[in-house]
């Protein structure tokens, strides 16, 4: 690490790296380009999966490469009049030359005359901006020359999949800017300085260029598509965790500039002190986000696999191209206040530092304290609703759904979306008869077939991907057991939500569990201990279910949302603990930086003296960053931003800040088990010679040896 760290910051060596850095950048931007996502989120299912296989079926019928847009129609109140449905049957005509096959069926008008229903035959198309030009020419074509009063929404399977693709369009730049935005306006404030921010910010802002380029490259290989929703966390990510590095190790080199005189000598030491929590943080971040691999649904490992590259682009570019940028300018760089050489110790000072021996008095007391408060916090989880229809999806109602919510008012709710029932021909009128029995099944139609197997489309009485909706797919898939020969399979968009959610649980089953076990390694070896490493685990695991508590609360009392997507819990559990636990580890390393010579209680006191600062500028960037999510009109995303958002605060200003400083002056040299801190020989003399002063009442109360308060004053 010596001979790494001078290289990087040597006056003959820091222009290598530097521009070995830039290089390499202008490299991978040339050989791969740039290329924005253009595919919708994908289904993501496995093949087994029933929902799949059924599709899989269809295949077998003539129109196995369609799908459908629903047009609807109607006055904002009132009957549809003749004149009316004439000009609408005019514009389904019209639309033959964008249908699959160029026809078009004529509308279909409601019982109450009130709404019209034109379903649109298209062939499957898989570009996000094709979809989207041609949806824009359906609703040009059926709009123009209606009479004056009809409105019209483009909904069904395809107008639910533009309008979630246009949530992402552009969704890039938008989350970039605010999220480049946040970041600089954090950092003036961090550094007070109108020109240190620009350095670091630059430096994550071209990571997180090339973790785009990288993330994709690797996807193509590993042949996962990478959509708009996961390239949009991908940034937060980076910008997120890479400008957390950034303010470590700045804050470090502060540090160090005060002790010396050379600022490349200054930045060679910060950097031996700062680069193994950075990389100890990274790779923990990096290997949990892995742990999705592992997962069924492909949107998952997708997130996994581009998360996982996009921090370790981060961590290299804070490691390897940040020290050789910042060495190429002076102290002035931190003007307005440029920390001089020799200049009195400022951590010896530091407010963290007395919350910290204020915390050492009554330790007990501050960890029941902190722990009640995380329970209360999470008591808001015996409001928590799991799972939102297709329709409560948005935060603001796009098309798509006004159109749904028109069809639920004048048809059946999900008359649009109608389950696809596979059976042999020959069970095709016991089935049908069987399944019109089910509760909540409206109608049972007769669908395409060919010699073996036929379909049939089964209208349901609930809302497309509602909780009611699911509850009858289960049952119908129930009664097929019991009817024909059995091998009914059921499919449609209900079942892929239906299907979707039970995978999304077993991913949440498996994945959970390898995440603590994961981090629970990390700070194994990273620490060498194995009681730190558990308690460092139940702080942040309690800070996550405080943070959901929270979040459930607010959102159905201030949202307003009717419940929490499925993936919100998976992904806000990873993002949470993964970072969370980072604060941990900058706290932790160094206090085991300075047990040997202050003791395990005043090595506490003096890391979170040195690191309360700098760990509470990130947790506070990072909550921003997170929170920049909410700037989509997508639910999830904005449920998850604001359980991380909550969670980071929780952990930066209570767990890390009093809850770890507690328990480890509760265990004292007892944290480190089964290792004992290695103590120099003047605190080994120190403690002899005050009758072991680290495990004195007296010095948990703050009383430490003259020998302490000597080191601490003299940093």
């Amino acid at each position: 690490m010596i001979a790494i760290s001078r290289f990087i910051t040597a006056a003959r060596t820091s222009w290598i790296v530097l521009l070995a850095g830039i290089a390499a950048t202008v490299a991978l931007v040339v050989i791969a380009g740039y290329q924005s996502a253009d595919s919708a989120p994908p289904v993501g299912l496995p093949d087994s999966a029933e929902s799949i296989r059924a599709a899989t079926l269809q295949e077998q019928f003539r129109d196995d490469d369609s799908t459908s847009g629903i047009l609807v129609f109607g006055r904002e109140s009132g009957e549809l009049s003749a004149d009316d449905i004439a000009a609408i049957s005019e514009r389904a005509a019209e639309l033959g030359d964008i249908a699959l096959d160029g026809v078009v069926p004529p509308p279909t008008v409601s019982e109450d005359g009130t709404t019209a229903l034109v379903a649109v035959p298209l062939e499957i198309e898989e570009s996000v901006s094709v979809q989207a030009e041609r949806a824009e020419q359906i609703r040009t074509i059926a709009a123009d020359g209606l009479p004056d009063g009809i409105e019209v929404w483009f909904t069904g399977a395809e107008g639910f999949l533009v309008d979630i693709s246009a949530v992402f369009e552009g969704a890039n730049f938008v989350l970039l800017g605010v999220t480049a935005l946040v970041v600089a306006v954090l950092l003036i404030v961090t550094y007070r300085s109108p020109i240190l921010w620009i350095v670091p910010l630059a430096v994550v802002g071209i990571a997180d260029f090339i973790a785009g380029i990288a993330a994709r490259l690797v996807a193509d290989a590993a042949g996962i598509t990478l959509d708009g929703s996961v390239t949009g966390i991908l940034s937060v990510l980076v910008f997120g965790a890479g400008t957390n590095y950034a303010l470590l190790l700045i804050a470090r080199y502060r540090d160090e500039l005060r002790l010396h005189q050379d600022r490349r000598e200054a930045m060679a030491v910060a950097l031996r002190g700062a680069g193994p929590a950075i990389i100890a943080s990274g790779s923990t971040v990096a290997l949990a986000l892995a742990t999705l691999l592992f997962g069924e649904l492909s949107g998952n490992r997708s997130l996994g696999l581009a998360g996982a590259v996009g921090i370790v682009v981060a961590m290299a570019y804070a490691l390897l191209v940040l020290p050789a940028a910042l060495v190429l300018f002076g102290r002035w760089l931190f003007w307005p206040l440029v920390p001089r050489y020799g200049t009195p110790d400022t951590v010896s000072r530091s407010p963290w530092g007395r919350l910290g021996r204020a915390v050492s008095k009554r330790p007990v007391i501050v960890a029941i304290a902190g722990f009640a408060v995380l329970g209360a916090f999470a008591s808001g989880l015996t409001t928590l609703n799991v799972g939102l229809s297709q329709n409560d999806r948005f935060i603001v109602k796009p098309e798509a759904v006004l159109g749904q919510e028109r069809l639920a008012e004048a048809f059946s709710a999900g008359s649009t979306a109608p389950a696809s029932v596979i059976v042999p021909v020959d069970d095709v009128a016991e089935v049908s008869e069987g399944l019109a029995k089910v509760d909540g099944v409206v109608e049972v139609r007769p669908g395409p077939a060919d010699e073996d197997i036929a379909q049939l489309d089964v209208v349901l009485d609930a809302d497309p991907e509602s909780q009611e909706a699911f509850a009858i797919i289960s049952d119908l898939r129930l009664a097929l057991d019991d009817l024909g020969d059995g091998s009914g399979l059921v499919g449609g968009i209900d079942a892929e939500g239906l299907d979707l959610r039970d995978a999304q649980q077993r991913d949440q089953n498996l994945v959970i569990p390898l995440i603590l076990v994961l981090v629970l390694a990390v700070l194994i070896v990273l620490l060498r201990s194995l009681l730190a490493p558990v308690l460092l685990l139940l702080a942040v695991v309690a800070s996550f279910f405080s943070a959901v508590g929270i979040g459930s609360i607010l959102f159905e009392t201030v949202f307003g949302f009717p419940g929490v997507d499925t993936n919100v819990l998976l992904f806000s559990f990873l993002f949470l603990v993964a970072l969370g636990v980072d604060y941990s580890i900058f706290l932790v390393t160094r206090a085991k930086e300075e047990v040997p010579r202050l003791g395990t209680s005043e090595g506490m006191v003096r890391a979170l003296a040195a690191t309360g600062g700098v760990i509470t500028s990130a947790g506070i960037l990072l909550a921003a960053v997170f929170a920049v999510l909410g700037v989509l009109p997508l639910i999830t995303l904005t449920q998850v931003g604001v359980i991380v958002c909550i969670g980071v605060l929780i952990d930066t200003l209570l767990v890390r800040t009093v809850i770890v400083p507690a328990m480890a002056f509760i265990a004292r040299d007892r944290f480190w088990w089964p290792r004992r801190p290695e103590l120099s020989d003047a605190e080994a003399a120190a403690r002899g010679a005050n009758g072991q002063a680290e495990r004195m009442p007296d010095a948990v109360a703050g009383d430490a040896p003259p020998t302490e308060r000597e080191a601490v004053a003299a940093g």
